[in-house]
Formats: structure tokens, C-alpha cells, sequence
């Protein structure tokens, strides 16, 4: 084989190498939402005289259809996955309820695949606690891969 055909071989398997990798950098991170388990009750009693009336009601409030929408609205440069298994980062967020509408917190953390915590954080708004592990998740992306 002549050394302009090696040479030719070589830089064809060096481009293709390059492209490869440069293309696994620029991979978005996929990110798996925990199924929520918040509930919420509300409730009150009231009594006159002889009469007394009473109602409760409460429930599960699951969040996580929201949570993966603003999350694809958020972070445009995540993946949201359904199989935890393909997933570098696994989000929980817990709507608190039953607190008053002014006082609800979302409490969210994320981890990174090998299971250790990321960043947590409470915000009031689920839009806001979205964009903070957002952030969160960025960050550290970015500090373990080269290219963003």
C-alpha cells in the first residue's frame, strides 16, 4: 500500500473518530421525571345554634404531566425520558398542598446517574422550581462534558 493511501486511510479514520466524539458531546441530557405523590385536602365546618354543617374533600394531585411540559418548555436543551434506565439525570419534584394557595412550595432534586444529588431546592411556583433544576442540571452537564 502506497503512503499517500495510508496517509489518505488515516485522516479518514481520524475525521470520522473526531466526528464521533464531537457528536456524543453535543448529545442534549436526558433527564426522568419521578411520578408526583402530592395530595392536597381543603375543608371546613361551621355551626348555629342547633345546625352544624361540615365538608372535607382531598386527593392525589399528581404533577408530573405539568412537570415534563414545562420542563420541555424550560430546558429546551433536555431530553425528557420515560425509561429511567437511558436517563443521565432523574428529577423529583413534590408539589406541597393543603397548606393555602399562598403558601404551597415546590420542593425538587436532582441526581445525576450515578444517584448522588445534584442541587435541591423550594420555589412557590412549579415554573420556578422547573428552571432552577434546570439550571442545575446545565451546570453540571457542562462541568462534566467539554461541550455543551
Amino acid at each position: 500500500m502506497s503512503a499517500n493511501r495510508t496517509m489518505g486511510i488515516v485522516a479518514v479514520v481520524l475525521y470520522s473518530s473526531a466526528a464521533l466524539v464531537a457528536g456524543q458531546a453535543k448529545a442534549n441530557p436526558r433527564v426522568f421525571v419521578t411520578d408526583s405523590q402530592s395530595w392536597e385536602t381543603s375543608g371546613g365546618f361551621a355551626a348555629n345554634g342547633s345546625t352544624a354543617v361540615g365538608v372535607s374533600r382531598g386527593g392525589a394531585r399528581p404533577q408530573t404531566a405539568e412537570v415534563v411540559k414545562t420542563v420541555g418548555e424550560s430546558c429546551k436543551q433536555v431530553t425528557v425520558t420515560i425509561k429511567q434506565e437511558n436517563a443521565d439525570y432523574i428529577l423529583v419534584l413534590e408539589h406541597e398542598g393543603g397548606k393555602g394557595y399562598a403558601r404551597k412550595d415546590n420542593k425538587w432534586a436532582l441526581f445525576n446517574k450515578d444517584g448522588d444529588a445534584v442541587g435541591s431546592g423550594s420555589t412557590r411556583a412549579l415554573g420556578s422550581a422547573v428552571k432552577d433544576a434546570c439550571k442545575a442540571l446545565t451546570d453540571n452537564w457542562t462541568k462534566e462534558h467539554t461541550a455543551f
